[in-house]
């Protein structure tokens, strides 16, 4: 009985950290950010992966400016402080993601 529980709070644990992850992932694919928007709190970090057939280079102007990341990729960045911030690729510049720091 204490072994079916443990593995039950144990799948439950890994199931919450894997959807915590992908809250805080955003794929860049078709030029573009997926999604176009996210609300993340303040100090907490958003990892960019690069699911493209192209390079990116992404930048929050006075934030953070990454190097070229090639397809498969990933790149983390954090925000450090609360406000509105539109993180943009230097490569493409239609791409857009609005994020929200609380």
């Amino acid at each position: 009985m204490k072994k079916i529980l443990l593995a039950s709070v144990l799948t439950a644990l890994a199931t919450a950290a894997s959807a915590a992850d992908a809250a805080h992932t955003v794929t860049q694919r078709d030029r573009t950010f997926h999604p176009a928007e996210a609300m993340i709190a303040k100090g907490e970090a958003l990892t960019f992966t690069n699911q493209d057939a192209f390079i990116h280079q992404i930048f929050v102007t006075g934030l953070f400016d990454s190097d070229e990341k090639n397809p498969g990729e990933n790149v983390t960045e954090n925000f450090p402080q609360t406000g509105t911030f539109e993180v943009r690729c230097h490569i493409h510049t239609k791409m857009r993601l609005v994020v929200h720091v609380r």
